[in-house]
């Protein structure tokens, strides 16, 4: 159980620090203009994360069948996971002047040899990773200055902050009232979990994506200065933040909710 809970805890990690990269993003395709390419390129790291989304639900249905079995509450386990969310967003924050730069390079190599495999390969030499070492760089202080965080709107951020909770608990909740209920409804209730991710994509395509295009569309025509790109992001992985925060209080409240329906 320990060693599921250690591979669960690093891929929790794995999964929010690539999404917290996916805000930076924005940056460089504002900054280089190079939109599609961008993203092109991005969908490698996406894919990346959602392949280990994929093992996650096993992993945690692991642990909570073991809990079942031996009449254990993983509680405590759950939480250290959601926690792992947190450290994984913070570390992606951490990460994002050193990301931006050879994120910046790897675009303009993909412009030449037009193929993303042949990237990678040529990414994993020792010559380049060493280089990708040397570009490392510190967040600092100026990077936060001058930015208009007034002309982000308000409601974007907390909805962010009501997704990012829903999304980093989902999964866990949904697992986790299995315990809440009768053994013929703990399948069902476990199983609940995609409907709730579900929900929160929803909610993220509806309400968070399209604000967050339009703020960069504008600043790709020139109607808004890139701070105001830059002060976005710095506001969305700040929600973020809060979000894997607010996810620890609402995670046993959630998974209540989910029992009742089956109770």
């Amino acid at each position: 159980m320990e060693r599921t809970l250690l591979e669960l805890l690093l891929l929790t990690f794995v999964i929010h620090l690539i999404d917290t990269l996916a805000y930076s993003v924005r940056l460089n395709s504002v900054k280089s203009g190079q939109v599609a390419l961008s993203f092109s390129l991005f969908n490698v790291f996406v894919l990346i994360s959602r392949t280990a989304n994929t093992f996650q639900a096993p992993l945690i249905g692991g642990i909570i069948g073991t809990s079942i079995l031996h009449g254990l509450d993983p509680l405590g386990d759950m939480r250290k996971v959601i926690f792992a969310s947190t450290i994984g967003t913070l570390a992606g924050t951490l990460l994002i002047p050193t990301f931006l730069r050879v994120f910046e390079v790897a675009v303009r190599r993909l412009e030449v040899n037009g193929s993303v495999p042949s990237l990678v390969v040529e990414a994993l030499q020792v010559n380049n990773i060493r280089q990708i070492v040397r570009r490392a760089a510190r967040p600092s202080k100026k990077m936060l200055e001058r930015l208009r965080y007034r002309e982000i709107p308000k409601r974007l951020l907390i909805i962010n902050a009501l997704v990012t909770g829903i999304y980093t608990i989902g999964v866990l909740a949904a697992n986790y009232s299995a315990l809440l209920v009768a053994e013929q409804h703990r399948l069902a209730a476990a199983g609940s979990s995609g409907m709730i991710n579900g929900v929160a994509a929803i909610l993220l395509t509806l309400f968070i994506d399209p604000k967050s295009a339009i703020i960069t569309d504008q600043a790709l025509r020139e109607k808004r200065p890139y701070e105001d790109v830059k002060a976005l992001v710095v506001l969305l992985i700040t929600t973020k933040i809060i979000g894997t925060l607010l996810g620890q209080v609402i995670f046993l409240p959630a998974a209540k909710i989910i029992a009742s329906f089956y109770n």
